[in-house]
């Protein structure tokens, strides 16, 4: 027998977790690798990149997106159990789980981030391969979604850790976007003021002509306007102009309204932002793969004419020099 699907894989997924204990991903495996009689052959069969199993990679993307839309929960790492929604789910639909039934759940395209919603106020969730898509259409699909599934990966990791090491990804985001002058001048002063509602400071250039005041909140609940109004004291205390809120939760409306309204300037940036910045300045990600996508060069086809004396047309690469006999 072949894998199955992601999407085939999500209902037995869920029977898995049924009985409300915790399960492993690799005991999770084991569990489905059995109920669908899979040979060795099969559980070792790689995708096309040859860097992981097609089975792990599938079992991956199915409890990623039963994870994503809170059919079950997390307690640590690579740990999975059935979540309330999950159990509801689970019952109600006895033949199968896809991401039709997912598309329920608003967490579902908040997490794909994919095209906006159809003119009939249908939420558009053609899978990767659909033949709706051109192939470079389903490639920009698979990215976005790929995309997504890093950011929030990533920020699951950054919570996972300590309220330092939160520090210490700020510091290495914030000196990728060329703040703080040299990596140790950096580093020893953010985290120098620790009070006042201030973290840290950081030199805006490399000639300190500026300093960025920066606090950084570790938190899964929103962040709302008093603490963003603790830090603006705290800015006007030390007279500077300028201050960054990283947090790793979110801001309420009330705390972004009132940051856009005081002076000194107050940059908010979220969880979501913060991962985005982490990804694009190559800060606790690596690169994987890459893949280049080639065109026709059509000024390589160009057709010359006359560039024989007796009028002859030959294609021309541009990098090419062409003699041209005398007339």
């Amino acid at each position: 027998m072949t894998v199955p699907d992601f999407q085939s894989l999500m209902r037995p997924l869920l029977d898995t977790l049924a009985d409300g204990e915790d399960h492993t991903i690799t005991a999770i495996r084991a569990e489905l690798a059995e109920r669908f009689a899979l040979s060795q052959g099969d559980i070792e069969e790689l995708i096309p990149s040859g860097r992981v199993t097609t089975f792990q990679n599938r079992v991956g993307w199915a409890a990623t997106y039963l994870y994503r839309t809170k059919l079950i929960d997390r307690p640590k790492r690579a740990v999975y159990r059935i979540s309330d929604r999950g159990r509801g789910v689970h019952k109600e639909n006895p033949e199968r789980v896809d991401l039709k039934v997912l598309s329920q759940f608003g967490e579902l395209e908040q997490f794909r981030q994919t095209k906006a919603p159809s003119r009939d106020g249908t939420a558009n969730l053609t899978t990767p391969g659909g033949e709706e898509q051109t192939p470079e259409e389903r490639i920009d699909t698979a990215y976005r979604e790929l995309h997504s599934a890093l950011a929030a990966e990533l920020l699951d990791r950054v919570l996972d850790q300590s309220p330092a090491f939160f520090e210490h990804v700020v510091l290495e985001v914030l000196h990728a976007m060329g703040y703080g002058g040299s990596r140790d001048d950096a580093a020893q002063r953010l985290g120098q003021s620790g009070d006042e509602g201030v973290d840290g400071v950081i030199r805006e250039d490399r000639l300190g002509l500026d300093l960025i005041y920066v606090q950084a909140k570790r938190w899964k609940n929103v962040v709302g306007r008093p603490e963003i109004q603790k830090f603006f004291g705290a800015l006007h205390g030390q007279r500077a102009t300028k201050g960054v809120f990283i947090t790793t939760s979110f801001f309420s409306k009330e705390a972004a309204d009132y940051a856009d309204g005081v002076t000194p300037r107050v940059i908010l940036v979220d969880g979501k932002e913060l991962a985005q910045l982490m990804i694009e300045h190559a800060v606790g990600v690596s690169v994987s793969r890459e893949y280049v996508l080639r065109r026709i060069d059509l000024d390589y086809f160009v057709i010359e004419e006359d560039v024989t004396a007796h009028g002859a047309a030959l294609p021309v690469s541009p990098s090419t020099p062409i003699a041209i006999p005398p007339r």
